[in-house]
């Protein structure tokens, strides 16, 4: 990556400034301002979230705004009430609270001498959600909004639920919070009233993981916060980013879809991160790209002139669980929809997928599939963030507990654009079952690389809002998503459909095992089928530059990994995935930290009752004699009618342990 030293444009970093909120609370914030803004006020880039800008999020907030800041812009990097430095409590997320808070900070931003009053909002997942938030709300200074690997919808795509499906990231980041929210403020910054709002936050944080799973269908807690719920509200300039790898892909093309106003995609290879950093690469000078944006948006510059959707092609490539980088092409398309790309049917036969263009009857046949618990231990993560090993492998690992439906070789080259679908006619043996549809290039030496996958709770079949248990026995009409790829399919290659009734630990099963029937002569895949255009050549972007990251010195070496172990003896599964920052040091503000978490999914068999996932947390903050360490640990069970939490919550300052809490609820399975 180009790095530009923003000291050498005379950027002036102001480490710590208060923002007051109207019940006398503060908001910290950190600011980048560019040469000159004391004097010729400069166009503001905000960015919101909760991960705290001093410590844990200092290295990409330096590349990012230190950069752009030195392209004229003034970036100021707000932690939430609750959060960081700032005041108050954090105790959920995208809550009335937060809202009203961004915007006081929004205001506040466009009254200061160096603003010229027109203010931008840029974040990733949280701050890219905070953007489209605030902008639905429509406050007068926010005038553009680079939303990256964010959603439209609370619900549909954003790590709790799937199709109706419990997500284990919806455990996943809990505890992610639930740590978080541990942490203390800087003495540094707050002086000594640090060890009080650390204190209160340990108590009254709360565990959000029992609130979330209180609300197991489309109510109207996911909906606040949603945009989907009113697309037309955000009428300011916005622009959409994600990667195929990450599971926020989809709502890119919702947004670009529905939003009335001037909007752009952006698509990438990439999982969970900031595309100029971009993993699997090719990574792009996504700063720059937001510089033309923000240029044109905020300060009257030459308009973006870009496609309405740019989206890497990825080629075929070999199952793998990471990638440095999925070769390919950008490809462009001037609308989404697209007259460009158009669904084409493959009708399902017995083991059989149909081309678009052969002439069949198809026998009529019903074929039963009940899977293993063990189907989807090969998945990877529904969100990657490319650390490790955390994209599926070869699906033949997958396939011998699903239905399958192969093409014939292809005859030529496909491209699809879009999101796969598959319309069924299923019956099951219990009032409450899930079918997981996978999509599979599959190679001449029979190698099968998971291209798309989507989840259905059947009893969500009708919409999430009012589901409904099934009739045993009863045959039901039901269409399966997929995620949106992009991708060529080789000539010589098969496609693969596999249909499966478990999903392992990506989404937790149904209460009991069910059978599920496939009534093939009633059920198709749709393939969104792209022809390639002239304008594709012309899409590409600069390389990828920012600023210096802060001098870190690492003390003990960092740790992914990704391990499944297998008792034959115990018919005992575990999937552990470790992530482990090591002990470091930020030099500038002479803070040693150390972050750790450890998830664990475990199973037994076809024991539907043995199903669990742990995860257990530690962070540490030093300097000099001051020293805090936080754990957490976190266990979710079930039994065929509830879900069980446990969680453990302990504090030290030094070596005293000062707080110790634990937390246990029962949660009834709402036809879940």
């Amino acid at each position: 990556m180009k790095t530009l030293d923003p000291s050498e444009h005379d950027v002036e970093v102001l480490e710590n400034v208060w923002i007051p909120l109207p019940d006398g609370g503060r908001m910290a914030a950190r600011i980048w301002l560019p040469a000159g803004a004391r004097e010729r006020p400069a166009p503001a880039i905000f960015e919101y979230l909760p991960y705290r800008k001093r410590d844990l999020m200092r290295t990409r907030d330096d590349i990012n705004h230190g950069w752009l800041a030195a392209q004229g812009f003034a970036c100021v990097r707000v932690d939430m009430r609750g959060s960081g430095e700032s005041d108050g409590l954090l105790l959920d997320q995208y809550r009335e609270q937060e809202l009203a808070d961004g915007e006081e900070a929004l205001a506040w931003i466009a009254r200061q001498p160096w603003c010229t009053g027109d203010v931008g909002m840029m974040g990733l997942s949280w701050g890219g959600f905070s953007g489209l938030q605030l902008a639905a709300r429509r406050p007068p200074a926010l005038r553009a909004v680079v939303s990256v690997c964010a959603t439209d919808d609370l619900w549909t795509d954003n790590m709790h639920y799937k199709g109706g499906c419990l997500l284990t990231d919806n455990l996943v980041e809990a505890t992610t919070m639930f740590s978080v929210n541990s942490c203390p403020p800087d003495p540094a910054v707050v002086g000594d009233a640090w060890r009080a709002m650390w204190l209160e936050r340990l108590e009254k944080s709360g565990l959000w993981l029992d609130t979330w799973l209180r609300h197991q269908r489309r109510d109207a807690y996911w909906e606040h916060g949603s945009v989907c719920e009113d697309y037309g509200a955000i009428t300011c300039p916005v622009l959409a980013v994600g990667g195929w790898a990450d599971g926020f892909r989809n709502s890119i093309f919702r947004l670009l879809e529905h939003l009335p106003g001037p909007r752009w995609g952006i698509v990438g290879p990439w999982a969970h991160g900031w595309p100029h950093l971009g993993v699997p690469g090719p990574a792009i000078g996504f700063l720059q790209e937001c510089a033309r944006f923000f240029d044109a948006s905020l300060r009257g510059g030459p308009a973006y002139d870009a496609p309405r959707l740019r989206a890497w092609m990825m080629d075929s490539a070999p199952p793998a669980t990471r990638y440095d980088a999925r070769p390919g092409r950008w490809v462009a398309e001037p609308a989404w929809p697209s007259s460009n790309v158009s669904p084409r049917r493959w009708p399902l036969a017995p083991a059989r997928l149909f081309t678009p263009e052969q002439r069949i009857r198809r026998p009529h046949r019903a074929l039963t599939i009940q899977s293993p618990l063990s189907l989807g231990q090969v998945a990877g993560k529904w969100l990657a963030a490319a650390v490790g090993p955390e994209l599926a492998h070869d699906q033949r690992e997958e396939d011998g507990g699903a239905l399958t439906f192969d093409s014939l070789p292809l005859g030529k080259t496909v491209e699809l654009l879009g999101a796969p679908e598959v319309e069924l006619e299923v019956a099951a043996n219990q009032p409450i079952a899930m079918l997981c549809a996978r999509l599979v290039d599959v190679a001449p030496d029979d190698q099968a690389t998971r291209i798309s996958y989507g989840l259905l709770n059947l009893t969500h079949r009708d919409g999430s809002a009012n589901p409904q248990p099934l009739v045993p026995g009863k045959p039901y009409r039901v269409r399966v998503p997929m995620n949106f790829v992009a991708t060529q399919l080789p000539a010589g290659h098969r496609i693969r459909l596999a249909l499966s009734t478990s999903y392992w630990p990506i989404a937790w099963p149904a209460p009991r095992p069910a059978r599920v029937t496939v009534h093939t002569e009633a059920s198709n895949l749709y393939l969104p089928v792209r022809a390639p255009r002239p304008e594709d050549d012309r899409v590409a972007f600069e390389p990828p530059a920012g600023a210096p990251p802060p001098a870190r010195t690492q003390i003990t070496p960092k740790r992914y990994d990704w391990r499944i172990t297998r008792s034959l003896g115990e018919y005992r599964t575990v999937q552990e995935v470790i992530s482990d920052q090591g002990l470091y040091r930020i030099e500038p503000i002479d803070l040693t930290l150390a972050e750790r978490m450890t998830s664990r999914f475990t199973h037994r068999y076809d024991d539907w009752s043995s199903i669990e996932g742990e995860t257990e947390t530690e962070r540490r903050f030093e300097r000099g004699d001051w020293a805090v360490r936080t754990t957490t640990r976190t266990v979710l069970r079930s039994t065929e009618t509830h879900f069980q939490v446990h969680a453990e919550l302990d504090a030290w300052e030094g070596g005293v342990r000062v707080f110790s809490k634990n937390y246990r609820s029962e949660i009834a399975r709402d036809l879940l």
